[in-house]
């Protein structure tokens, strides 16, 4: 087979390593977004705690400075401290991660409340009784309830989140299903025809067949986009020894394209399988299938074109259409509204074409 194609034990190491890690229901702390996120919530919250004592035209601003300036310490500690123990944090199960969670939050308010006591203490220079007291309590408590909040929070979203990535997947491989079992039994027809012409290019294509089975039975909903290619090159040559000298194939793939973009599973192979049998079978003298890959700014886009003639319109127009659908609906659930299915007559070429976003 050629160079760009992958073995059999790299196509292992690639099922292995698909699936991420699980990961806790807290959010990336880490990230730029998500902290900026957070301070914003920390201001919103100090503006209401300054509200909630009242308002006074001479001495709102620097209560509200002052009480901004806590609670920014506080959110600015418990990030960083968070985005510290990330990795930690989500080796853990859901209890655990909010019991530490709360301790750090807690215990980082704990900090911040001492130090502000003793910052008021030293400025007005005489001690003010029950004021370390009243301070630091009156912080934990209203920190133990915020926290509470704001975890149970992210629980919520995180159990959403899963619950609507678990229903696309089954959505994607009810759609995958649809695809498999059309595609590996015309791959065997193709054989049978082959087994008593031909022995020698009927055990070649077994030998294909096989690769095509491990990949695309493997369950997965993503592939790379080399072994995306690598299925569409395999499945060509088992359609090489039934059409011969009828099936020409072009391959344009721009040379910085990045083969190791996830692709949803079985999303080229299908198109090409459509350009055979609606583009070059009906044709006697055959024809050329096209398949482009265009490296774009912000996407890849993937092109199959093959000749058209008249009776394919009239007659297998309808068996095109069932194929194309099932590859719009999975390319919807994985780009969404970036996912479309672009379809083109021009000169008697048929072509298919649809991006993938970077």
């Amino acid at each position: 087979m050629m160079s760009m194609e992958l073995t059999s034990e790299q196509i292992g190491k690639e099922n292995t390593a698909e699936e991420p890690s699980t990961t806790g229901f807290l959010p990336d702390f880490c990230d730029g977004g998500n902290v900026l996120l957070m301070v914003g919530g920390a201001e919103f919250l100090a503006i209401i705690l300054t509200l909630a004592q009242g308002f006074s035209a001479g001495d709102f601003w620097t209560r509200l400075a002052l009480i901004s300036l806590f609670i920014q310490w506080v959110t600015i500690g418990s990030v960083a401290l968070l985005c510290h123990f990330r990795d930690t944090l989500n080796s853990l199960s859901s209890p655990q991660t909010t019991a530490i969670s709360y301790a750090i939050i807690m215990g980082v308010t704990l900090v911040m409340s001492i130090v502000s006591v003793w910052l008021i203490q030293y400025l007005y220079l005489t001690p003010r009784p029950g004021l370390a007291q009243n301070v630091i309590l009156r912080n934990l408590v209203i920190c133990a309830i915020v926290t509470a909040l704001m975890l149970r929070y992210f629980y919520v979203q995180h159990q959403w989140k899963s619950n609507t990535e678990a229903e696309s997947r089954a959505r994607i491989q009810a759609l995958q299903a649809r695809i498999r079992p059309h595609f590996l039994f015309n791959s065997m027809n193709t054989i049978a025809s082959l087994t008593r012409s031909n022995p020698d290019q009927a055990e070649k294509a077994v030998e294909d067949l096989a690769d095509l089975f491990r990949v695309s039975l493997a369950d997965k909903n993503y592939l790379t986009l080399d072994e995306e290619l690598s299925i569409t090159r395999r499945y060509l040559s088992i359609e090489e020894h039934r059409l011969g000298d009828r099936l020409r194939v072009e391959w344009r793939i721009d040379e910085d394209i990045d083969r190791f973009t996830k692709v949803p599973a079985l999303i080229l192979q299908p198109l090409v399988e459509n350009a055979l049998y609606h583009g070059i079978e009906p044709l006697t003298e055959g024809g050329a299938v096209t398949i482009s890959l265009h490296s774009l700014t912000d996407a890849i886009e993937v092109t199959v074109s093959n000749p058209l003639g008249a009776p394919t319109r009239q007659q297998r127009h309808k068996g095109n259409q069932m194929a194309q659908e099932n590859i719009r609906q999975r390319l919807a659930f994985a780009y969404g509204d970036q996912g479309r299915l672009n379809i083109q007559t021009k000169d008697d070429q048929y072509s298919v074409s649809f991006k993938i976003p970077r």
